[in-house]
């Protein structure tokens, strides 16, 4: 029989924390019941998942986190998500505060709390007992992971976070204090390590072959992930080399386990891909086509102003096929890759390019992209529902989706969240630094940076780097980072673990193209001026939060 179960996220009013709980008061089942049979308990732990973010899509309507970036542009100049790009937000009036995360944490909580008196011994004759106690073993370990989780998406907002790892009472909740963000990297690693020793490889031939489900290759990816944080700029001020060293350390255990391969083919949106540690799985939908699509195959379904549009300022970032730089300037592309042809700028190129973005000329559901000024494509104006910069998202659109009434068609659309090329980077960053050599390795680091970062170039069909001292092959790693991971969440987070946000956060541009004749011409266009202050660094916490419970003083630095 189907069990029913009430798990009721409430917001306690004035509350420091959020609290999640099943509704003991109906009648229905206790805490007892819900650990009483196999089903209620694996549901959960599922319902433990459900705290995963829908990935880099933002609680700021339907925009990408990368809107909050110099990587694009909402479509929507008065949407909350331009907030971060204005300055107009602060501890009274928030942003992605992800505090509800707190429920999940709870919810962990409760559910590893309640684990440890599970007793299934009176159904030990049933045929599905020893399956069930298979499957089982697992359970404490996901949901460690997982609560490790919510505490980094935590701590790279706010840095220093409280950190409840029992269930809290209401007074306890309005009292905890703050963790040092350093010991919250710490007790990640610690929970990661345990879960990294515990946790099966893959699903795959146990649990009926379930994916979604957290692995020894997640929690490795967490750790490694935790540990680069914590070694970057925002966290690490004094350069300590040793952090660097732990991240590169924690990197490298990936890539030596065998577990995982470069897919030269689709990672997003691909629960199969080799390359693939961690996704969020979701069901069929056609929303964020009809937010990103451009307008014209939308059918007249769009009628509000959305979408994420990648700007010049990321465009510029990807090469030639050969590995030279190509700018948009006021008058036009400029390159010294004397290959490259300039009358056709979006060809030619990275070929992540044509999988991240929509250019003018390229084929999209049989039709050609015209976004110069009076193509089917072009917008005027923000009115016109289409793209403010002269760019339409390509990644994570999935092409089959149809508007045409009574053909309609949806998609499934899965988020990365961990993948292989990651690990690559992370310890081509981390080496870097380390050694301060791109092409230095040891006993303890047996792989040189560039070696690191050329098996991610490779795998994209793009030659070498070209970088061969430390502060070039910086720059080169930090490029590399941005292109291979475009809109996977990761640029919003970089600019502010590398602190360069002076520098990358004040102007984003679009491109400008006019017909003449039979060809056309390019301009690099200002889209928007932009604000950035060192305090956007970290989030601040809530005011509302502060309210209730003054040990999470001292506010974020300049909040």
């Amino acid at each position: 029989m189907k069990k029913l179960f009430y798990i009721l996220s409430t917001v306690l009013m004035m509350s420091g924390c959020n609290f999640l709980d099943f509704d003991e008061t109906s009648g229905l089942y206790n805490r007892e019941d819900m650990y009483a049979t196999f089903s209620n308990i694996k549901s959960m732990l599922t319902n433990i998942y459900g705290y995963l973010p829908n990935k880099d899509i933002v609680d700021v309507g339907e925009a990408m986190r990368e809107c909050g970036s110099d990587d694009a542009e909402f479509g929507d100049p008065d949407a909350s998500v331009q907030n971060f790009n204005n300055g107009n937000w602060s501890a009274l009036s928030t942003l992605d505060t992800k505090w509800s995360l707190y429920n999940g944490i709870r919810s962990a909580n409760e559910f590893l709390e309640s684990f440890e008196k599970v007793d299934l011994s009176l159904y030990q004759y049933d045929g599905s007992y020893d399956l069930w106690q298979e499957h089982m073993k697992y359970f404490p370990y996901q949901a460690r992971v997982l609560r490790a989780y919510f505490f980094f998406d935590l701590a790279r907002r706010y840095g220093d976070i409280p950190m409840p790892l029992k269930m809290l009472s209401i007074e306890e909740a309005n009292s905890i204090e703050k963790t040092p963000f350093a010991d919250v990297i710490a007790f990640i690693v610690s929970e990661c390590n345990d879960c990294i020793a515990n946790l099966p490889a893959t699903y795959v031939g146990l649990q009926n072959n379930e994916y979604g489900r957290a692995t020894k290759g997640f929690a490795m990816a967490l750790k490694a992930k935790a540990l680069l944080y914590a070694a970057s700029p925002l966290h690490n001020p004094s350069n300590d080399k040793s952090k660097w060293l732990a991240a590169a350390v924690a990197a490298q255990d990936i890539i030596d386990s065998g577990l995982y391969t470069l897919d030269p083919g689709q990672k997003v949106n691909k629960i199969d891909s080799p390359e693939n540690i961690f996704i969020i799985m979701r069901s069929e939908s056609s929303s964020f086509e009809l937010y990103n699509f451009p307008p014209r195959f939308t059918e007249g379904k769009r009628t509000y102003i959305s979408g994420t549009y990648p700007t010049q300022n990321l465009v510029d970032a990807f090469e030639t096929e050969n590995g030279y730089d190509i700018t948009l300037t006021a008058n036009g592309w400029s390159t010294a890759d004397p290959d490259f042809d300039l009358s056709e700028p979006y060809k030619g190129r990275d070929p992540r390019f044509e999988q991240t973005i929509l250019a003018n000329g390229m084929t999209f559901k049989g039709a050609k992209i015209e976004t110069f000024e009076g193509g089917a494509d072009y917008s005027a104006t923000r009115a016109d529902l289409g793209t403010p910069t002269g760019y339409y998202l390509r990644k994570y659109i999935e092409e089959s989706t149809s508007f045409v009434s009574e053909a309609t068609v949806k998609n499934k659309h899965h988020w990365v969240v961990f993948r292989y090329a990651e690990a690559l980077l992370a310890y081509a960053e981390a080496a870097n630094e380390y050694f301060g050599n791109p092409d230095q390795s040891d006993g303890t680091l047996k792989l040189s940076a560039a070696a690191a970062i050329n098996q991610v170039r490779a795998n994209a069909g793009m030659p070498d780097v070209r970088a061969t001292d430390y502060a070039s092959f910086q720059d080169a790693v930090r490029r590399e980072w941005r292109v291979e991971f475009a809109f996977e969440d990761h640029r919003f987070w970089d600019v502010r673990r590398w602190k360069i946000g002076g520098n990358t956060q004040t102007q984003i541009d679009g491109a400008h193209i006019a017909k003449v004749g039979n060809r056309l011409e390019y301009g690099r266009m200002m889209v928007e001026r932009r604000t950035w202050s060192e305090k956007m660094n970290l989030y601040p916490i809530p005011q509302s939060e502060l309210y209730v419970n003054t040990n999470l003083n001292p506010q974020n630095t300049g909040w």
